[in-house]
């Protein structure tokens, strides 16, 4: 039975994770982690995310409970991400990371920190935008010189990065295809006088409203046809399910750094 340890476990995601966690047969909650001075310490993880009570307790101190856990998922905010992850390295702990949001020297901060651990990253969990990923590159290598993209997405009002990580890494896919550099031809938001579309942009489009889970579309708009590629999350069931399946995936491999690519085999 793996053990695993969720960071933000009072959270929206968090309690969904320890849920996910609940319900599959390889895993039993080690650790439920949450920020120092959080009104929930000392909550049991079960009942808060709806569950029977399963004894484990929030805490405010990974290192202390380090010996409870063998994989940590995380999904919080990048400089709670870095902490944790120096924590992970410290004890060789696998470690599962979804948070998004990262700026260059966090990047490089997060990658000092796991260099020699099992981890598994990615912008997104769920095992149907991992197929869209392919179905992207697909897409763009067929239809990608002949077509503008745009990519559409939306996310709840809570959201605090834009373009969310998945648009992003759906954009970093059509690039790469293209033999494009994302950096360069990415287009983020339009207003006024803009002029003539550039046939190699790659156009971002954000909208935060209510309570939408994820909804991510990329369209290759032609003469006379367009094919859109479309993902809708209804529930974070889904990111939840694939973190957890990304995490018993992880606890067999190697120190490395891998993606849900590698853990739904999509690879190549």
């Amino acid at each position: 039975m793996i053990r695993i340890a969720i960071a933000g476990a009072a959270g929206r995601m968090g309690r969904t994770l320890v849920e996910a966690v609940a319900n599959h047969p390889e895993t039993r909650l080690g650790v439920a982690l949450e920020r120092p001075g959080s009104e929930f310490l000392g909550a049991d993880a079960g009942t808060l995310a709806g569950l029977a009570a399963n004894g484990v307790l929030l805490v405010d101190d990974l290192a202390a409970v380090a010996d409870a856990f063998d994989v940590l998922i995380d999904f919080t905010a990048p400089a709670a991400t870095i902490a944790n992850a120096r924590v992970c390295a410290a004890h060789h702990k696998a470690l599962v990371i979804g948070t998004t949001g990262f700026d260059a020297m966090q990047k490089a901060q997060l990658d000092a920190a796991t260099t020699g651990l099992p981890l598994c990253m990615a912008s997104n969990f769920s095992t149907g935008v991992n197929v869209c990923f392919k179905l992207l590159e697909l897409a763009a290598r067929v239809l990608g010189e002949e077509s503008d993209i745009e990519i559409y997405e939306a996310h709840h009002r809570h959201k605090v990065d834009a373009p969310s990580g998945t648009a992003l890494s759906m954009g970093e896919v059509v690039a790469a295809a293209l033999g494009r550099d994302l950096r360069q031809v990415a287009v983020y938001g339009r207003e006024g006088q803009t002029g003539a579309r550039d046939p190699r942009t790659i156009g971002f489009a954000s909208v935060r409203a209510g309570d939408i889970v994820g909804d991510h579309t990329v369209t290759f708009a032609a003469d006379g046809e367009r094919v859109e590629i479309t993902h809708k999350a209804s529930s974070r069931m889904a990111f939840a399910r694939g973190a957890v399946r990304a995490a018993v995936w992880l606890a067999g491999q190697p120190d490395g750094r891998y993606d849900m690519q590698d853990v739904l085999g999509l690879r190549g």
